[in-house]
């Protein structure tokens, strides 16, 4: 029975907290004028060219943007799964560890 109640209590705290995080996204998104189109198109040119130099873990991809009064800051955040290095013409495999 607590159980139940603890589990309720902790989803209501989660859905909030991540209730909270989209609109500061978008307050952030809107002072900086950037629409939603655009941040998926630089979501998906970042994935693809670190792609070229790395086999990262795309489900794990964040992409932020921070704003303070005087500045603002993009910070790309994924895990690195293994390296690549570089065969003829440019053509990329994977690096054994």
């Amino acid at each position: 029975m607590f159980n139940g109640l603890f589990r309720k209590v902790r989803d209501k705290k989660e859905s909030k907290e991540v209730a909270k995080k989209r609109l500061k996204f978008a307050l952030i998104y809107d002072k900086l004028e950037v629409s939603d189109g655009t941040l998926q198109n630089l979501h998906h040119d970042i994935v693809e060219v670190i792609s070229r130099y790395f086999e990262i873990d795309q489900e794990a991809f964040k992409l932020d943007i921070r704003r303070s009064d005087e500045l603002s800051a993009l910070t790309v955040n994924t895990p690195i799964l293994s390296a690549k290095r570089e065969v003829k013409r440019g053509a990329c495999v994977r690096r054994e560890t």
